[in-house]
């Protein structure tokens, strides 16, 4: 079948599921707007600022913007914080003490954060180093492992922490849905009602009507990089979640007894801002992208997840290919695509913080920003790469002409 009639099958085959995610824009477009238009958002909150940063409002407005768009009391919001592993460390380190334990229901945790947390190495400042350790539960059928969770809640008095990675990472698996974290919230709090509920949202923002602070989670963190941001951040993390729990973290990012009281930033605050208001409608461009893949991938036959159909909770498309060449091939059909570096041939490579060799589709405005266009994934078997982004669908289309060719030739 001729590319261009494939692309338009596929089209049909996603008109019902372009339409809810369309829909789900709406609902999280209105809770944005509104956030502005509550804290009176003006030209004068992107100024910059310098020195200790007192008094800061383009900060503390932000602060307070993002934590009612995320379904929170509070946010922290910075462009000091490097990337999402960041700002999830910062959470962690930043609410835990020695001898606490922090307890996984899914699995062990994205490749970028074992180190942090002392599962791969010994490095300095990682959190097993004050003696937090992190033990995990694999999930069970795509579902939390309730039997098992319930059993370490009621013997291990050191769980100070549960941790939910929202989004699939390198795994084979559904992300979670905002139901299936409220029923594992439920579920920990019938048990032990100490404890604080942690969800890396990296990559699930605004995917669907609430955030997981809207259903009981304390703490949420992700990357302005990824969904928070746009398309139009330049840097950037943030945390949001209890009062409380935010101070204490801020007291992590800066210093105890200074918080968020201080810390300056000497460019402009507007890219922030704007790259909040855009993110409901980037994000919806990111799924219907990856809607659109899901359908071209099926009718290639070739095995991918979430299925056109399915309801989604992160922007990644995951594919599963027959051979090693296939993927790479993919892979540099993605990168050829791209408005930037369009001439570059991506190659798998030891990318610090992963224990396989990577290869890297990312032909984008702001390095490393997965709600453009990009693909990436461990050459390991099974070989799958997880496409994530397009901030316009159009791109999709074009790129997907691109994929297409370049399947059909290696197969």
């Amino acid at each position: 079948m001729e590319i261009n009639e494939l692309i338009k099958k596929a089209e049909e085959r996603s008109a019902n599921a372009f339409h809810k995610v369309e829909h789900n824009a709406l609902i999280c477009q209105e809770r944005v707007l509104k956030a502005f238009q509550t804290h009176r958002i003006s030209a004068r909150h992107f100024s910059p600022t310098e020195g200790y940063g007192y008094d800061d409002i383009g900060r503390d407005a932000l602060d307070e913007v993002f934590a009612e768009a995320l379904n929170a009391e509070a946010a922290l919001v910075r462009p000091q914080i490097a990337n999402g592993t960041h700002a999830i460390f910062l959470a962690l380190s930043g609410t835990l003490e020695p001898n606490d334990t922090i307890l996984s229901l899914t699995g062990t945790p994205y490749d970028t954060l074992e180190s942090a947390v002392g599962l791969n190495g010994d490095l300095p400042n990682a959190l097993s180093r004050f003696m937090i350790r992190f033990h995990s539960i694999p999930l069970k059928e795509g579902g939390v492992d309730f039997t098992s969770a319930e059993k370490k809640l009621k013997n291990d008095p050191t769980i100070r922490m549960i941790y939910l990675q929202r989004s699939r990472g390198y795994a084979w698996r559904d992300a979670l849905s905002i139901e299936k974290i409220r029923e594992a919230i439920a579920f920990v709090q019938s048990i032990r009602k100490d404890i604080i509920v942690f969800v890396d949202n990296c990559y699930g923002e605004f995917t669907e009507a609430k955030e997981p602070t809207a259903v009981g989670a304390d703490l949420i963190a992700g990357s302005l990089i990824k969904n928070c941001g746009g398309g139009i951040a330049p840097t950037g993390g943030y945390i949001a979640g209890r009062k409380d729990l935010i101070e204490a973290v801020s007291f992590r990012q800066t210093v105890p007894g200074c918080g968020k009281e201080i810390g300056s930033y000497a460019a402009s605050y507007r890219p922030f801002y704007q790259g909040l208001f855009m993110a409901p409608h980037t994000v919806c461009q990111c799924l219907k992208s990856a809607i659109l893949f899901s359908a071209l991938f099926e009718a290639l036959g070739l095995k991918t997840l979430p299925l056109v159909d399915d309801a989604r909770s992160d922007i990644i498309q995951s594919v599963m290919f027959r051979t090693k060449e296939e993927m790479i091939a993919f892979m540099q059909a993605v990168q050829a695509a791209a408005p930037i570096d369009s001439f570059v041939v991506p190659e798998p490579w030891n990318m610090p913080g992963y224990t396989d060799p990577v290869i890297m589709a990312a032909g984008t405005f702001v390095q490393g920003a997965t709600t453009e266009l990009s693909a990436d994934g461990p050459i390991r078997a099974p070989y799958t790469a997880y496409l994530q982004g397009a901030l316009t669908y159009e791109h999709a289309v074009f790129a997907a002409k691109s994929v297409l060719k370049a399947l059909i030739a290696a197969h």
